[in-house]
């Protein structure tokens, strides 16, 4: 950033982003523009091309424009590594596992062939085969950073279409290594004059060696060191040390894991995604996610204000059917390629057609790529300044790819061939979902076993919730008085949720936080005593069990059995005097203004 002596002082360009974030994107919004839109359109005003042309002849408008964009871009890149650890956080090995087809076959497929025809256009262009070779792999590839948040903004990801497209990205993302790589040996390929010899060719290759080394190590230590790590944060938090610990564990999981991978070799997106994967695995994934996501959004404005300040205006105004074309001929030509591939991985149409409009235009790694081959020496600076002019320009459309693509398939649209389990959304679909599992939850999971139930159960204890995973239970760490926390948890699928938590203002916070949530949903929760009970009716519970009716009630059943009252007498009596008990409390509702009087037609909606 600029110095005290500059415009604004060091401070001004982060000033000037956050005023970006807080003005345009809110417009945006209320425009019913996609908020991506709002950041790339603030990166070009903010940017050189923007107002800071006219900071000359009026000096108040360097205020106003960013003054350090290599800063921006440095931070943008930290946006798509914490991107690609949430698309981790929804992965696991198993899920990867099951995709394997689409990845490894779609994806590659994909990139290998938009490769290769785009390479052979640039070589009748007038191009080297190596600038060619180099420009077609950078080029081949989409933007992740954008495409999933547009898919995510329309309800798309878990489409046939979302699926098929994550794939490929994905596939895209554990390629950008290998291209690096490439790339290099394209740069001694050139300065032999085309002939690689077996020193050199061997000598490239070694550079593989640190890339597999690290990638090992990478994972190797994560599967070692981050379970217990998280356990002893979330010990530290239950010990009331804040949850800004959680937050610095999780960022320093997303930032160390980008630069061990970045020092190894590979690119920092990729370690975070392996990070996210690992965590993955662990009880405290959905923790991890909710402190994650403020950063993500911030730092995908980032990238994304990034990309706008890099649209070199003075090139398109210079030559701008050039531009305007090679923008529009490559993204045809990826439709294309892209749909082809996917009908040929057995994508249905409409699904191929809205995988190949979304992945058409070009993304962020192509400016890494690129970048790289110009500092190789292989890429003609000035051609490839006018390419990455078009892509950016290209990346702009995506938004616009995905309105289209939804135009064109309205009809709903027929699953991918993927296992249950890849499909299968991260949440608890039509599964009970149990918050507190200590004695009581833990009863109630067994039960629900024992009938054939799914359940997904959610704990504030750490040492709680290690115990239900070492028992095969679905248990997950956090607090679920959040609603994001409940969301995360699958509560807007979930057939019913059951509050076992002993904490009677834990219980009540829980409750308010679902039935806000869902009017319609079953729920059923833990009561200290009559008292709680009542409360519990007024704020909206299917059902309230206070502990100290079912005690007395559970006394009395074995009493009368234990002298000799027939057992099915006894039932039926017990069952009385519970509902007995159930329409007390909720008679006993104080008149809610604007509400009606009694939880019995509450409880009438959410069971009817």
């Amino acid at each position: 950033m600029t110095g005290h002596g500059g415009a604004g002082g060091e401070y001004k360009d982060l000033v000037v982003f956050l005023a970006a974030a807080g003005v345009m994107v809110p417009l945006f919004n209320r425009l019913k523009i996609s908020p991506i839109l709002g950041f790339l359109a603030a990166g070009v005003l903010l940017g050189p091309d923007g107002l800071a042309r006219f900071a000359e002849s009026a000096p108040w408008l360097a205020w106003l424009t960013i003054s350090d964009a290599g800063q921006i871009r440095s931070l943008s890149e930290l946006g798509v590594a914490f991107l690609l650890f949430m698309i981790g956080l929804e992965l696991s090995w198993g899920r990867l596992k099951s995709m394997r087809r689409l990845v490894f076959g779609l994806g590659l497929t994909q990139i290998a062939v938009c490769t290769v025809v785009l390479a052979g256009v640039f070589m009748l262009m007038g191009q080297t085969l190596v600038s060619a070779a180099v420009l077609g792999m950078g080029l081949s590839l989409s933007s992740t950073a954008v495409v999933m948040p547009v898919l995510a903004e329309s309800g798309r990801v878990q489409t046939a279409s979302g699926r098929a497209t994550f794939s490929t990205l994905l596939a895209q993302d554990l390629v950008v290594a290998p291209i690096l790589i490439t790339v290099t040996v394209l740069a001694a390929l050139a300065q032999g004059g085309g002939d690689l010899d077996p020193a050199t060719l061997r000598a490239a290759l070694l550079t593989l060696v640190p890339a597999a080394i690290g990638l090992a190590l990478l994972v190797i230590l994560g599967r070692l060191v981050l379970r217990p790590m998280f356990r002893s944060v979330a010990r530290a938090k239950a010990r009331g040390q804040g949850q800004e610990m959680f937050v610095a564990a999780s960022l320093l999981v997303v930032v160390g894991a980008g630069v061990a991978a970045q020092a190894a070799g590979l690119s920092m997106s990729l370690g975070a995604l392996i990070a996210g994967i690992l965590l993955a695995e662990t009880e405290f994934r959905r923790e991890v996610e909710l402190s994650i996501e403020p950063f993500k959004g911030l730092l995908l404005g980032v990238f994304f204000v990034g990309v706008g300040i890099s649209l070199d205006l003075d090139v398109v105004a210079a030559n701008p059917l050039a531009v305007f074309g090679l923008a529009i001929g490559m993204t045809v030509i990826k439709i294309v390629m892209i749909f082809g591939a996917a009908r040929l991985w057995g994508v249905k149409r409409k699904a191929a057609i809205e995988t190949a409009l979304v992945l058409g235009p070009a993304g962020e790694f192509a400016f890494v790529i690129l970048g790289a081959g110009m500092v190789e020496g292989i890429a003609s600076p000035a051609f490839t300044g006018t390419v990455l002019v078009a892509a950016t320009i290209s990346i702009f459309t995506i938004p616009a790819m995905a309105a289209l693509a939804g135009r064109l398939t309205r009809e709903p649209v027929a699953a991918p061939d993927l296992p249950q389990e890849a499909m299968a959304p991260a949440g608890a679909e039509d599964q009970v979902l149990i918050v507190g599992f200590g004695r009581v939850g833990r009863l109630v999971g067994e039960m629900l076993t024992e009938h054939g139930q799914s359940w997904l159960a959610v704990d504030s204890n750490a040492s709680t919730v290690g115990k239900g995973r070492a028992e095969g239970g679905n248990v997950y760490y956090g607090d679920a008085g959040r609603p994001e926390m409940l969301r995360l948890c699958g509560i807007d699928t979930a057939r019913a949720v059951v509050v076992t938590m002993d904490a009677p203002t834990k219980v009540d916070e829980v409750v308010q936080a679902a039935r806000a949530l869902r009017p319609d949903l079953i729920l059923i929760a833990r009561a200290r005593d009559d008292r709680h009970a009542v409360r519990l009716y007024q704020l909206g519970v299917t059902d309230a069990v206070p502990e100290t009716t079912e005690a007395a009630l559970q006394l009395a059943e074995n009493t009368l059995v234990d002298l000799g009252v027939p057992m099915g007498l006894v039932l039926a009596s017990i069952h009385e005097r519970r509902d007995r008990f159930r329409a007390v409390f909720q008679d006993a509702m104080p008149d809610a203004p604007g509400q009606p009087r009694k939880a019995r037609a509450l409880r009438a909606r959410t069971t009817g």
